[in-house]
């Protein structure tokens, strides 16, 4: 028996996890389930037909911010929807969005964001302080640095950075290391699972590539509820309807604080929640569907073969 696909998604990747991702492996599943063809896709794969897809999704696209402007004017080019939209995708790959969701009452690591040039100021002003420096287009702990304002082996490294980017300096938070990060997945804005990231032994970074781990956890009822005002605010600045959100965050002193919020391409943490994963692919169907009703052009076999 064969099932042919009404719909086609793609998957968007990059050159150096061209395939599906493992946590997206069931994913993948549940969508084929429900009649949605998926094809992995490099994203500056030049060789690619978009046309040929209903929608794109964003999945590991790891390495976006390192071809930035690359990855902006490819959004711009492309003929179809991708699921989250465009101009979603753009806001939240700069991390500016932190002052912005601050603005609209979402605690925040106090955050100051500079260029390479001014950065000497905004450490004498900080002197004597534990602090993070990182790109605002970034991920992966790409060019993070920590140390103390004023160390002369930390500003000596600060030297190094790539001139051309600009820059985020917070305080560093020990609850970080102490208690770990939450990371809160939400589906068409509803809470679905949560997971707690921990660094290695004597590491501040919580990532996999540095030793960090995962382990699922249960947050309160109010980390919940601090996670959902945070995509409430979001909504505020225009940016409604996403499909997917990470919300990560950490507790300090009783608040949880917004370190990032990831809507283009989070782990979502679906390998240990099926459920989760067909949840999703049922939304992601939904979505298709409202697509394909409204965005003329689109070529869709809206018949199930079976034989």
């Amino acid at each position: 028996m064969s099932v042919q696909s009404a719909y086609r998604l793609a998957l968007a990747t990059c050159d150096h996890l061209p395939g599906i991702h493992p946590d997206d492996a069931h994913l993948a599943l549940a969508l084929n389930r429900l009649g949605i063809e998926t094809i992995s896709c490099i994203w500056n794969d030049p060789a690619i037909d978009w046309p040929r897809f209903d929608a794109v999704l964003m999945r590991t696209t790891w390495d976006y911010f390192k071809h930035y402007p690359a990855f902006i004017a490819w959004l711009g080019r492309l003929p179809i929807p991708a699921i989250n939209n465009q101009p979603l995708l753009r806001w939240n790959s700069e991390k500016r969005y932190l002052i912005e969701l601050e603005k609209h009452g979402v605690d925040i690591i106090p955050t100051r964001i500079v260029s390479a040039d001014g950065l000497p100021e905004v450490l004498t002003a900080m002197r004597g302080q534990d602090i993070v420096v990182k790109p605002t287009v970034s991920g992966g702990g790409w060019h993070t640095l920590r140390g103390v304002a004023g160390d002369v082996a930390f500003e000596q490294a600060l030297t190094q950075l790539p001139r051309e980017l600009d820059y985020m300096v917070q305080a560093f938070v020990p609850e970080i290391v102490n208690d770990g990060e939450w990371s809160l997945l939400f589906f068409d804005g509803c809470y679905s699972h949560a997971v707690i990231k921990r660094a290695a032994a004597g590491d501040y970074r919580v990532q996999g590539e540095f030793g960090g781990s995962v382990e699922t956890a249960e947050p309160d009822a109010a980390i919940i509820a601090s996670a959902q005002r945070v995509l409430t605010a979001v909504a505020a600045t225009g940016h409604a309807n996403h499909a997917y959100a990470r919300v990560d965050g950490v507790v300090v002193a009783g608040r949880f604080l917004l370190m990032e919020l990831e809507m283009v391409e989070p782990l979502l943490f679906l390998a240990a929640r099926p459920d989760a994963a067909e949840r999703f692919a049922g939304n992601l169907r939904r979505r298709l569907e409202t697509i394909s009703a409204g965005v003329p052009g689109i070529i869709i076999d809206r018949t199930l073969e079976m034989s």
